[in-house]
């Protein structure tokens, strides 16, 4: 290889570490931002609104509306619904609907999918709020209502996040 040849190659690899850098720099100003960063919609905070409105209904298994009660996946089809988004009725149907987001990125409006017995349908969902909390219609006997991931019961079977709108 010649010198001027290395020359060169030497500048070109000085300017490439240099474009690294100038993104960089433009990322950290956060004049670009990544998927994960982005504002949160309107529409997630109305689905939030509107599952927190639901707050104190009784469960109701099979249930998918407010007259009726709610079971787990019919909380989540009625709020979705509402608010103008098709999602599947079905709890394992919803663990693969829209986007896998990593749990630390869960923002409002997501949902949160936990698996709660060993049977293949042994899937329970609910929407993420913020802050680590979820409203959910936990089981028989009992009414929609808000809990935390960080609660061990929960925080041991969170297995994925679902994004639907971004």
């Amino acid at each position: 290889m010649s010198g001027i040849h290395r020359q060169k190659t030497g500048c070109l690899i000085l300017r490439l570490g240099l474009l690294m850098l100038l993104c960089l720099n433009l990322c950290a100003c956060g004049l670009f931002q990544t998927q994960e960063s982005d504002p949160i919609p309107a529409d997630a905070r109305k689905v939030v609104k509107t599952a927190y409105n639901q707050i104190g209904k009784s469960y109701r298994s099979g249930g998918a509306s407010p007259s009726k009660g709610f079971d787990c996946s019919g909380l989540l089809y009625w709020v979705y619904r509402k608010n103008g988004y098709q999602i599947p009725r079905i709890s394992t149907q919803q663990a693969k609907v829209g986007k896998a987001i990593s749990k630390k990125y869960a923002r409002e409006g997501d949902i949160f999918v936990f698996k709660v017995a060993q049977s293949p349908r042994g899937l329970h969902t609910g929407i993420c709020m913020g802050n680590n909390n979820f409203i959910h219609s936990p089981s028989k006997g009992k009414k929609v209502k808000v809990d935390s991931v960080n609660n061990i019961y929960w925080k041991e079977r969170l297995i994925a996040v679902r994004r639907i709108i971004r």
